[in-house]
């Protein structure tokens, strides 16, 4: 846990003196998902952000197992997927160490991950739930403010997109997009065709994530 909190330490440094800081990271895991999904998406994130919130931020984007103590170089962890997820008891315990150690991790559904993930996160975190986020959480209102939450990117059940969290001893350790697909929102834009308003909205909410997860609640 130590040496995520000095690992953040030294970020916030960098970021001070805008100097290259630190990279985030895509999760691998288990179980046959398609963890690879929208291969574009981060990278595009990261390169919003570093220009539009003046964040110095790694433009390599790296897979990292849910499993390897690897996890801890990095503040900010992204998982998608469509289909299965399975966190072997040392997978669960590695990621339950790393998020109660300061880490973040954004869960982004690309349609058919819910079923899987909340169930997997409960061996994470067995004593606690998933809650939805109300509409003045200050993830929503970061740089940019999203009055009535996550934005819809795509629609897959004709759902209203929701924001669910995982919070330990009052911190906001998780963050799940659900019905809503950012992800592919902030995929290239020849990837899906999104237009160019749909994609700015999913790269600004992306942002609040990002800004929120690594340097705090917006003032």
């Amino acid at each position: 846990m130590k040496r995520i909190w000095f690992g953040l330490f030294l970020a916030m440094i960098c970021l001070s003196f805008n100097a290259p800081s630190y990279q985030i990271a895509v999760m691998k895991y288990k179980g046959g998902g398609d963890y690879y999904a929208n291969p574009t998406s981060v990278p595009n994130l990261v390169k919003f952000v570093n220009k539009n919130l003046g964040m110095n931020i790694d433009q390599n984007v790296p897979f990292v197992d849910v499993g390897s103590p690897e996890i801890n170089n990095y503040p900010f962890i992204h998982m998608t997927g469509h289909g299965n997820v399975v966190f072997t008891p040392a997978d669960a315990a590695n990621l339950r160490a790393y998020l109660i150690g300061g880490g973040f991790l954004h869960i982004s559904d690309n349609y058919g991950l819910d079923k899987f993930i909340r169930k997997e996160m409960k061996k994470v975190f067995p004593e606690t739930d998933f809650i939805e986020l109300p509409f003045n959480h200050p993830i929503y209102h970061q740089t940019y403010d999203f009055l009535t939450g996550l934005p819809k990117i795509h629609e897959h059940d004709k759902k209203a997109p929701q924001g669910f969290g995982i919070l330990y001893q009052g911190r906001l350790v998780c963050f799940y997009d659900f019905e809503c697909d950012l992800g592919d929102g902030w995929e290239d834009q020849e990837v899906h065709g999104n237009s160019e308003e749909t994609r700015t909205k999913a790269l600004k909410m992306g942002a609040n994530i990002l800004q929120y997860a690594l340097m705090g609640e917006a003032k």
